[in-house]
């Protein structure tokens, strides 16, 4: 699974950080470490501003199921080989 945004494809890391908007809360975390819910008041966003394009966007339309490119499954086979090598 890769997050990314769903209108720029920019790609948080997890230094990135949102601020909660709720009054007298202020909280601020990655988002995608709660998938949208703020730590501190509880409150689940159920959209998220992109920091880089600064459009919203549904939270789950962040994460992506790609298909694993041709890199990926070569190092996946590898490491089974490895595994099955020990």
């Amino acid at each position: 699974m890769k997050i990314y945004c769903p209108k720029c494809k920019w790609e948080p890391s997890p230094d990135d950080r949102w601020l909660c908007g709720v009054a007298d809360c202020a909280h601020v975390w990655n988002t995608f470490e709660t998938m949208g819910r703020c730590p501190n008041c509880g409150k689940i966003w159920q959209d998220t501003q992109c920091l880089r394009c600064h459009r919203w966007s549904k939270h789950m339309d962040w994460y992506h199921f790609d298909p694993p490119t041709d890199e990926e499954l070569a190092e996946e086979e590898f490491d089974e080989l490895q595994t099955v090598n020990e």
